[in-house]
Parts: C-alpha cells; structure tokens; sequence
C-alpha cells in the first residue's frame, strides 16, 4: 500500500493548497490506492520523520520501502506506472516531464514569492519595495504561459501530469493581491479541477482539516 504524509491541519488560506494534493491527485488519475499518515509539528520535527523528508516536510511518499520526497519527484514516479499522468510514447513524455518542471521551476518559483510577500510581509518596508519587481517577474511568466498554451485545453493534446502540476501552481495566485492575473487560464484550471480524480484527492484533504 502506497502510504503519503499530510498535515492534520493548516490554516484556512493554505486548505486547497497544501502540496500533498498534487499527489494524492496524481494516484486518482492513476487509479493508485493509498493511505494518508497526518503529521504535525512535533512529527515535522522528529528524527522518524526526518528519515522520510529530511526537511520536514510534506508530502513525502513510503511503498515496499522506496521513499520519496517532493511533490514532483513523486508525481513523476506516479507517473511512469500511469499512461493516464505520462503518454507511452517517448516524445510525449518527454514533452510533459519538460512542462512539469517548467510549472515547478520557472513559473511556481516567481509565484511563491509573491505569495510570501503578499500574504506574510505585505506591511514590512522591505517588501513595499521587492514588489514591484517580483510582480512584473510573475506577469512575464504568465504572458509566456499564456503565449505557449493559446487556446489549447491542455499543454499538449491532453492531460498529462504536467497540467496537474501547473493547475496547483497557478491555484496559489489566489493567495496574492492580483489573483486576476491568472484569469486567462481559469477555462484550463477550471476543466482541470472538474476532474472526478481532482475532486476525490480535494475531498479527502480537506476531510482531514475538517475533522479537526
């Protein structure tokens, strides 16, 4: 049984939003069982844990002993087992893994500062200042974005895991004071999260949050 790790709780702005979702979609899409192991601070911290995600982290991911640890890496493991996350044909993979890491690497990188200033620093004068470039940082990114994909439905002829990825990226704008920026790709993200598959690893997520 493929176990992943979760947190017990988070605050209201991050539910939706916490990476574990990537890959508790992914197996959806994958039609992979899986349990939960919800941890907290105290886990976070502990030498057990540390062992599976050596920054305490999550999600990190346990099966037959193989360990994984960011959402990526065990995404595109996830991946390799599904023709539904990653095509069969040598080209079409490599295509998606390419677009998965530009989701991760060249567009979540940019977003994640925003957010950081945006929803922790927005009254330090540091911040005040930074903006304005990490702003135009995140519309360059998205304008490329918005070139590449056009009026495509998915990054390439149809969903690969590279959409997942991106979907989640693109959902943390809604943590920033521009969430309109990503407006045109509400039609993607919005056909994405529609997914049955979306909608289940949601569930559950948020299952955990509400119980607490």
């Amino acid at each position: 049984m493929i176990t992943i790790t979760a947190f017990k709780w988070v605050p209201p702005f991050a539910r939706g939003l916490v990476r574990d979702l990537r890959v508790r979609w992914a197996l959806e899409e994958a039609g992979l069982p899986y349990r939960a192991r919800l941890i907290g601070p105290d886990d976070q911290k502990s030498a057990d844990y540390r062992a599976w995600q050596p920054f305490g982290q999550v999600p990190a991911y346990e099966e037959d002993g193989l360990v994984l640890f960011e959402s990526g890496a065990i995404v595109l493991h996830i991946g390799a087992r599904s023709e539904a996350l990653l095509p069969a044909d040598e080209a079409g993979r490599a295509r998606a893994v390419t677009w998965l890491l530009a989701a991760l690497n060249s567009i979540e990188v940019k977003i994640q500062q925003l957010v950081e200033i945006d929803l922790f620093n927005a009254d330090q004068e540091w911040a005040k200042v930074r903006r304005p470039v990490v702003e135009q940082a995140v519309q360059r990114r998205l304008a490329d974005l918005a070139a590449r994909l056009g009026e495509r439905a998915y990054l390439d002829d149809r969903l690969t895991s590279c959409d997942l990825l991106l979907s989640s990226v693109l959902s943390m704008m809604q943590n920033t004071a521009m969430p309109e920026a990503a407006s045109h790709f509400k039609s993607n993200h919005d056909r994405s999260e529609a997914r049955p598959a979306f909608q289940r690893a949601l569930h559950d997520q948020m299952a955990a949050f509400e119980e607490r």
